[in-house]
């Protein structure tokens, strides 16, 4: 009798266990807003048999947000004023800012052109590197071997025989996205081309992070192209499932001797071999423009820390827009702090990226966002890859990385910042137009269970997605 009520005894603390555990994990995993906290509550929970729960329930349950919440229940905000016109010295605190971060200098004497989508960026790279007569480097995450991608294969190829110094260099990951691959077609075709950490067997190498995500094509040292768009037929064509929506700059003038520095330390890297400079481009517009480089090297966060400092001197307007959208802490604050200073903060993003489970981690981003007052918009299809930010229509930062932490702290990435008021003007009526067509967030009732349970373990695991 004695072993059956001590059998039972056993069961029960077991069952409690189980049954408390679960319920304390689950109620951490919908209602905590820091992905490292909720997994430390999840794992202290199953560890610690009924002390974990216990200890949950006592200090990791937020009681005073919550008795906040019915405090405010019922009650009106009233919209925040506008902030004042912006004063002289916006422009020379941002230039402090980057001064700080990147030690690069800005440079005036810049033309930039915006490019949409690759029906008029391709061409346009294409007829630059046909008119090439010196150099031609291209840096791309992903080379296609599609009718796109062998257009520049066969232009990179008639270059290099005409005697110009050509260099392709791909990422070794980004590569896989096409069989066949571009760096064997390529070096068949003539062309010094090579692949950025590729994996390996022997000696054994298989980096997913670590990525070279930037794209870039300097020529003859004084044309430049940036942006987010790789090589390939998704940039192009008819809207469908796998069509991109985008935007690519060509950039000419002294800024490009920045971006050709950067190719140069990168393919150093990759291949051993060093390149010269050229000397720097002469002078091709109004735009002042500077180069940031990112990557998990001498370069860590600079682009985030440059992001901060120019949405904490926004006077009117911070517009965003980027394909993937898993925020470090440190911008979540910032872009919440500028929206209580009056500043509008708006935010667009795809409707539905190619990557449905940053899609679904996003939405545990948005509601501390909404909360106080940062607009948030979501676009329909084709997918827009484009990565945007400009500040008070007169600033704008164009590149290739994403705002999540691959692009933010394990990929190399590589932004130009643009102070020019027209170019600002120009990039802000692309970003409103996609917000006109947009459908707006809004504050909602919880969705199902099920839902929240997948958007809460994609949430989870955002700092390694």
């Amino acid at each position: 009798m004695a072993a059956l009520s001590g059998a039972a005894a056993h069961w029960t603390l077991l069952a409690l266990y189980v049954v408390s555990a679960a319920a304390a994990a689950l109620h951490a995993l919908l209602t905590t807003r820091d992905p490292r906290s909720a997994l430390g509550w999840i794992t202290a929970c199953w560890l610690f048999p009924l002390a974990g729960a216990l200890l949950y329930l006592l200090f990791g349950v937020n009681r005073v947000r919550n008795r906040a919440h019915q405090l405010r229940a019922g009650l009106r905000t009233q919209p925040a004023p506008i902030a004042a016109a912006a004063t002289d010295d916006f422009a020379a605190q941002l230039t402090r800012i980057g001064d700080a971060v990147t030690q690069r200098p800005r440079v005036a004497g810049n033309d930039v052109l915006a490019l949409e989508n690759g029906e008029h960026a391709f061409p346009c790279m294409l007829e630059a590197i046909g008119a090439a007569r010196q150099s031609v480097w291209l840096a791309t995450y992903i080379f296609e071997t599609d009718p796109v991608g062998q257009s520049f294969i066969d232009a990179l190829a008639a270059a290099a025989a005409r005697g110009l110094q050509v260099r392709a260099l791909v990422d070794g990951i980004g590569e896989w996205y096409s069989w066949p691959h571009a760096v064997r077609r390529l070096r068949r075709a003539g062309v010094s081309a090579a692949r950025f950490l590729p994996p390996r067997l022997l000696p054994p190498s298989l980096a997913l992070n670590l990525r070279n995500h930037r794209k870039l094509l300097v020529v003859d040292g004084a044309t430049g192209f940036v942006g987010g768009m790789n090589i390939g037929g998704r940039e192009v064509g008819k809207p469908n499932h796998r069509r991109m929506a985008d935007l690519h700059f060509r950039v000419r003038g002294p800024v490009v001797t920045q971006l050709a520095e950067c190719f140069v330390a990168d393919w150093l890297f990759a291949s051993g071999e060093s390149l010269t400079v050229p000397p720097r481009a002469q002078s091709s517009g109004a735009s002042i423009c500077r180069v940031i480089t990112e990557g998990p090297d001498q370069d860590n966060d600079k682009l985030l820390f440059v992001m901060l400092g120019a949405i904490s001197v926004a006077h009117r307007q911070v517009l965003i827009m980027t394909p993937y959208f898993i925020p470090p802490p440190e911008l979540t604050a910032a872009l919440q702090a500028a929206a209580l200073r009056g500043v509008e903060v708006c935010l667009v993003l795809p409707a539905r990226s190619n990557l449905r489970y940053v899609d679904w981690a996003s939405r545990r981003w948005l509601p501390p966002l909404l909360e106080r007052g940062v607009q948030v918009f979501l676009q329909p299809p084709p997918f827009s890859h484009t990565k945007l930010l400009v500040i008070d229509g007169s600033y704008a930062q164009i590149g290739s990385a994403n705002i999540d932490p691959r692009s933010l702290r394990l990929n190399f990435e590589i932004a130009v910042e643009v102070y020019d008021a027209a170019v600002g003007a120009q990039l802000t009526r692309y970003i409103l137009s996609a917000r006109d067509h947009g459908l707006a967030v809004t504050p909602s009732p919880q969705p199902r269970l099920p839902a929240r349970l997948r958007d809460s373990l994609c949430w989870l695991l955002s700092p390694y997605l």
